[in-house]
Protein backbone atom coordinates (compact mmCIF):
# COMPACT_ATOMS: atom_id res chain seq x y z
CA UNK A 1 0.00 0.00 0.00
CA UNK A 2 1.33 3.22 -1.14
CA UNK A 3 0.73 6.14 0.96
CA UNK A 4 -2.80 7.80 1.49
CA UNK A 5 -5.10 10.44 2.11
CA UNK A 6 -5.84 10.62 5.78
CA UNK A 7 -9.49 12.64 4.78
CA UNK A 8 -10.18 9.37 2.24
CA UNK A 9 -10.53 6.68 5.36
CA UNK A 10 -14.40 7.22 5.95
CA UNK A 11 -16.69 6.50 8.71
CA UNK A 12 -20.03 5.40 7.89
CA UNK A 13 -23.19 4.66 9.85
CA UNK A 14 -26.14 2.78 8.45
CA UNK A 15 -29.29 5.06 8.82
CA UNK A 16 -32.14 2.72 7.81
CA UNK A 17 -31.53 2.59 4.14
CA UNK A 18 -27.19 2.58 3.33
CA UNK A 19 -24.17 3.92 5.05
CA UNK A 20 -24.52 7.32 5.23
CA UNK A 21 -20.88 9.14 5.47
CA UNK A 22 -20.43 11.07 9.09
CA UNK A 23 -19.80 14.79 7.82
CA UNK A 24 -17.41 16.81 9.00
CA UNK A 25 -15.14 14.06 10.30
CA UNK A 26 -11.11 15.79 10.56
CA UNK A 27 -9.76 12.34 12.52
CA UNK A 28 -10.96 9.34 12.61
CA UNK A 29 -9.21 5.84 14.02
CA UNK A 30 -9.60 1.62 14.16
CA UNK A 31 -8.05 -0.23 16.37
CA UNK A 32 -8.19 -3.97 16.37
CA UNK A 33 -7.63 -5.86 19.88
CA UNK A 34 -7.82 -10.05 21.09
CA UNK A 35 -7.16 -10.23 24.72
CA UNK A 36 -4.63 -13.43 25.32
CA UNK A 37 -5.42 -16.48 27.45
CA UNK A 38 -2.77 -17.57 29.11
CA UNK A 39 -1.88 -21.38 29.84
CA UNK A 40 1.09 -21.13 31.65
CA UNK A 41 1.55 -23.95 34.02
CA UNK A 42 4.95 -25.03 36.04
CA UNK A 43 5.98 -27.61 33.41
CA UNK A 44 5.62 -25.01 30.63
CA UNK A 45 9.27 -24.88 28.81
CA UNK A 46 11.51 -22.78 30.49
CA UNK A 47 8.49 -21.10 32.80
CA UNK A 48 7.91 -19.18 29.24
CA UNK A 49 4.25 -17.91 29.15
CA UNK A 50 2.05 -19.85 26.85
CA UNK A 51 -1.07 -18.57 25.06
CA UNK A 52 -4.22 -20.46 23.89
CA UNK A 53 -4.40 -19.21 20.60
CA UNK A 54 -8.18 -18.32 19.36
CA UNK A 55 -9.44 -18.16 22.75
CA UNK A 56 -9.21 -14.53 23.69
CA UNK A 57 -12.02 -12.13 22.87
CA UNK A 58 -11.55 -10.43 20.06
CA UNK A 59 -12.96 -6.26 19.46
CA UNK A 60 -12.51 -3.50 17.47
CA UNK A 61 -12.43 0.60 18.69
CA UNK A 62 -13.87 3.53 16.40
CA UNK A 63 -13.34 7.11 17.58
CA UNK A 64 -13.46 9.95 15.57
CA UNK A 65 -13.58 13.88 15.72
CA UNK A 66 -14.20 16.55 13.93
CA UNK A 67 -17.06 19.18 13.21
CA UNK A 68 -21.16 18.19 12.52
CA UNK A 69 -21.14 20.01 9.14
CA UNK A 70 -24.70 18.13 8.56
CA UNK A 71 -27.85 18.03 10.50
CA UNK A 72 -28.89 14.34 9.30
CA UNK A 73 -25.77 12.77 10.56
CA UNK A 74 -25.49 14.76 13.84
CA UNK A 75 -29.18 14.11 14.45
CA UNK A 76 -28.36 10.46 14.01
CA UNK A 77 -25.35 10.13 16.51
CA UNK A 78 -26.66 11.98 18.96
CA UNK A 79 -29.62 9.75 19.00
CA UNK A 80 -28.18 6.42 18.52
CA UNK A 81 -25.89 7.16 22.12
CA UNK A 82 -28.86 8.55 23.81
CA UNK A 83 -30.73 5.44 22.68
CA UNK A 84 -27.70 3.31 23.61
CA UNK A 85 -28.51 1.78 20.26
CA UNK A 86 -25.99 -0.72 18.54
CA UNK A 87 -26.15 -0.09 14.53
CA UNK A 88 -24.06 -1.33 12.02
CA UNK A 89 -21.10 1.14 11.24
CA UNK A 90 -18.73 0.66 7.81
CA UNK A 91 -15.03 2.16 8.09
CA UNK A 92 -13.56 2.50 4.53
CA UNK A 93 -10.33 2.17 4.48
CA UNK A 94 -9.18 3.57 0.71
CA UNK A 95 -6.89 0.89 -1.37
CA UNK A 96 -7.71 -1.93 1.38
CA UNK A 97 -11.36 -2.85 2.18
CA UNK A 98 -14.32 -1.63 4.38
CA UNK A 99 -14.44 -3.01 8.24
CA UNK A 100 -18.35 -3.15 8.60
CA UNK A 101 -20.76 -4.97 11.60
CA UNK A 102 -22.65 -3.58 14.56
CA UNK A 103 -20.89 -0.77 16.97
CA UNK A 104 -22.46 1.01 19.78
CA UNK A 105 -21.48 4.51 20.78
CA UNK A 106 -19.72 4.57 24.18
CA UNK A 107 -18.56 8.03 24.23
CA UNK A 108 -19.60 11.71 22.53
CA UNK A 109 -18.68 14.91 23.54
CA UNK A 110 -18.86 18.19 22.65
CA UNK A 111 -16.15 20.94 22.32
CA UNK A 112 -15.64 25.06 21.72
CA UNK A 113 -13.91 27.96 22.31
CA UNK A 114 -15.05 31.30 22.78
CA UNK A 115 -13.46 32.28 19.18
CA UNK A 116 -13.81 29.18 17.12
CA UNK A 117 -16.12 26.75 15.99
CA UNK A 118 -18.45 23.87 17.97
CA UNK A 119 -16.39 20.61 17.76
CA UNK A 120 -17.11 16.77 18.74
CA UNK A 121 -15.43 13.35 19.31
CA UNK A 122 -17.04 10.27 19.39
CA UNK A 123 -15.70 6.45 20.63
CA UNK A 124 -17.60 3.22 19.60
CA UNK A 125 -16.77 -0.19 20.29
CA UNK A 126 -17.89 -3.63 18.31
CA UNK A 127 -20.48 -5.02 19.59
CA UNK A 128 -20.46 -8.21 17.51
CA UNK A 129 -18.72 -10.08 14.62
CA UNK A 130 -17.08 -7.55 12.11
CA UNK A 131 -16.71 -8.27 8.47
CA UNK A 132 -13.87 -7.64 5.83
CA UNK A 133 -14.65 -6.33 2.39
CA UNK A 134 -12.52 -5.80 -0.49
CA UNK A 135 -12.83 -2.96 -2.40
Amino acid sequence: MTAQRGKDLLLKVHDGADYATVAGLRTKRLAFNAQTVDVTDAESAGRWRELLGGAGVQRASLSGAGLFKDQASDALVRGVFFAGEVLSWQVVIPDFGTVSGPFQVTALEYAGSHDGELTFELALESAGALAFGVL
